[in-house]
């Protein structure tokens, strides 16, 4: 039998919430929350919804991460110097091995699509 097709908002997807590990805050101690959608069978792709609160903290992606900004207002700054102010309706690729901060100005809240290699 073929897999079903999966829509946002078909079922309840509980709600996880977090803060960022003590080390890596660098302003504030912003609750976040995940919404995790779907995850394949291989736990290699997932599809969710993610809030932030404002604050800052650093970050060190191990996956790939298509976004697209649902509302708010954050700025990625990389630990080249590259510096992206993201807002509602923008899409943008985080890919595997970026390092730096991401900073919340106004709560911000994401689609996101995952891939990260389970070697």
């Amino acid at each position: 039998m073929a897999p079903a097709i999966y829509t946002f908002g078909s079922r309840d997807v509980p709600a996880e919430h977090y803060h960022a590990a003590p080390e890596r805050l660098l302003q504030g101690n912003p609750q976040q929350t995940l919404w995790q959608h779907y995850t394949d069978p291989t736990g290699q792709f997932m599809v969710g919804e993610w809030q932030g609160d404002v604050g800052c903290w650093r970050v060190q992606y191990t996956e790939e991460e298509f976004c697209q900004i649902i509302e708010g207002v954050s700025i990625l700054t990389g630990d080249d110097g590259s510096v992206v102010t993201v807002r509602a309706g923008d899409r943008f690729v985080i890919p595997s091995g970026f390092q730096g901060t991401w900073q919340v100005l106004e709560r911000t809240r994401k689609t996101y699509v995952i891939y990260e290699r389970k070697d």
